[in-house]
């Protein structure tokens, strides 16, 4: 089944964090007549309100205090709208249920009951935007994105099962889309084939939307934020960013990886697959245009753009034995692997290899490194753990086969002390691993260097 010309809009937290901002994305919900599926976050702040509350350490009168957060976040919303009483009614079921799960964190946290906590920001943000469609005159359905989006049982940060997917949403979701409602769920959250509820970690909602796009074979994806579209880097840091009015896929994906905020590093592979245009617009000023991420574009700049991504580790292992010896790197990946941790960058010397390792998207928010990871690790090397660092990532095309390109790129940062340089293994990034209190300052000079000139 495929609907002609389907554009699924995605509305981040700030989105949807207050009825004004509500009201905003309403309205650019409905000016595009192809808009007939709409996936939101938690209103802004409630993710991290209910990762405190799951846990395990609020006492009762904690508890209460941020469940009346909770309140009042949806209660000023509520108020704007005329249904108040049925819509108060749904809000204190679901802070109820919390309150109950809360019960069961304080005795013993696990990503598993996390996951049944965090699911009700979606479902509280979800319901009353659906409300506030009906209230203008637009049909509109809410519609339980568990129902169709289906994933392993890695909660806190699940893989989703695309096959699975598809085939639910065919069954279940295509129907609904080919009539004359909007159809409203839920990005972030989802279920495992004995529907106990998953997360897609961390800013999933993005990544929800875009293997709903996949599943519905969508034309277009779009991603409504706060920003008008991606910059050159994050302005919020650089006061001298660019907006950029289109990226290829890669060059998304790669800003993605390092650190730039405005896209799930996920979200792109769906669309990748079923070659999807993405558009990253402002949900507060559509009018000022945005980014088109595309298979292709015409430009292809050396430097395209400068992330930041934060709370990086560093683990440098040193061994003698490592010198001629076959195998050494396959036991210590083979480690990794069995603890679940997902190395980001690698560079090696005779006797000794560096690798850094992400904060993580789970969920819980759980980046602590297993110390018996670290004991398998020490048994056959010396371990260093080094923290507090950020990855400085350029991200540009050809950037290995142009000359004088790695120059620019080593002066940008010189006013710097640097941990560690990756680059080589693509001609699409170049990173430079630093102090966590100098990464804004170099993050500015690098732009100011490579991209302002």
């Amino acid at each position: 089944m495929v609907v002609k010309d389907l554009d699924i809009a995605k509305f981040g937290g700030t989105s949807v964090g207050n009825l004004a901002a509500m009201q905003s994305s309403f309205k650019v919900a409905v000016s595009n007549p192809n808009t007939k599926l709409v996936v939101v976050s938690a209103c802004s702040g409630v993710t991290n309100i209910l990762v405190e509350l799951a846990s395990g350490s609020c006492n009762g009168a904690k508890t209460e205090e941020l469940i009346n957060r909770l309140r009042g976040i949806h209660a000023e919303i509520i108020a704007g709208l005329k249904n108040q009483s049925e819509l108060t009614a749904y809000i204190e079921e679901r802070l109820s249920e919390i309150r109950n799960l809360c019960v069961e964190a304080g005795m013993s946290r696990s990503d598993a009951l996390t996951d049944r906590i965090v699911c009700h920001g979606e479902l509280m943000s979800s319901y009353l935007f659906t409300e506030l469609f009906k209230e203008n005159g637009v049909k509109a359905r809410w519609f339980d994105v568990r129902q169709v989006m289906r994933t392993d049982s890695s909660f806190g940060c699940a893989t989703p099962l695309v096959e699975v997917i598809y085939s639910l949403v065919q069954e279940k979701l295509m129907p609904l889309l080919t009539g004359d409602e909007i159809v409203i769920t839920q990005g972030f959250i989802s279920s495992n084939s004995e529907g106990q509820t998953t997360t897609l970690g961390r800013g999933g909602s993005d990544y929800t939307a875009a293997l709903l796009g996949e599943a519905c074979n969508a034309a277009t994806i779009s991603i409504w934020t706060d920003v008008p579209g991606v910059y050159t880097t994050d302005p919020r840091l650089v006061p001298h960013a660019q907006p950029i009015s289109e990226l290829t896929y890669l060059e998304a994906a790669e800003m993605a990886t390092f650190g730039a905020k405005i896209l799930h590093p996920s979200t792109l592979l769906p669309a990748v697959r079923r070659g999807i245009p993405v558009y990253v617009g402002s949900s507060r000023e559509p009018e000022l245009g945005g980014t088109w991420v595309r298979p292709a574009t015409e430009s292809h700049p050396p430097f395209r753009a400068v992330a930041l991504r934060r709370h990086q580790t560093l683990i440098v292992l040193s061994s003698p034995k490592m010198v001629g010896v076959s195998g050494f790197l396959a036991q210590v990946f083979g480690i990794f692997a069995k603890y679940r941790r997902s190395v980001d960058l690698v560079s090696t010397s005779e006797v000794s290899i560096a690798v850094t390792l992400d904060a993580g998207t789970q969920t819980s928010g759980q980046s602590s490194i297993s110390e018996d990871m670290l004991e398998e690790l020490r048994s056959f090397c010396h371990v260093k753990v080094e923290h507090s660092l950020s990855l400085v990532a350029i991200i540009g095309n050809d950037m290995s086969s142009l000359p004088g390109i790695a120059t620019k790129a080593f002066d940008s940062i010189s006013s710097f002390p640097v941990r560690m340089i990756c680059y080589g293994a693509s001609s699409h990034n170049l990173c430079f691993l630093v102090n966590e209190q100098d990464d804004v300052a170099a993050l500015q000079e690098v732009h100011r260097h490579l991209l302002e000139s």
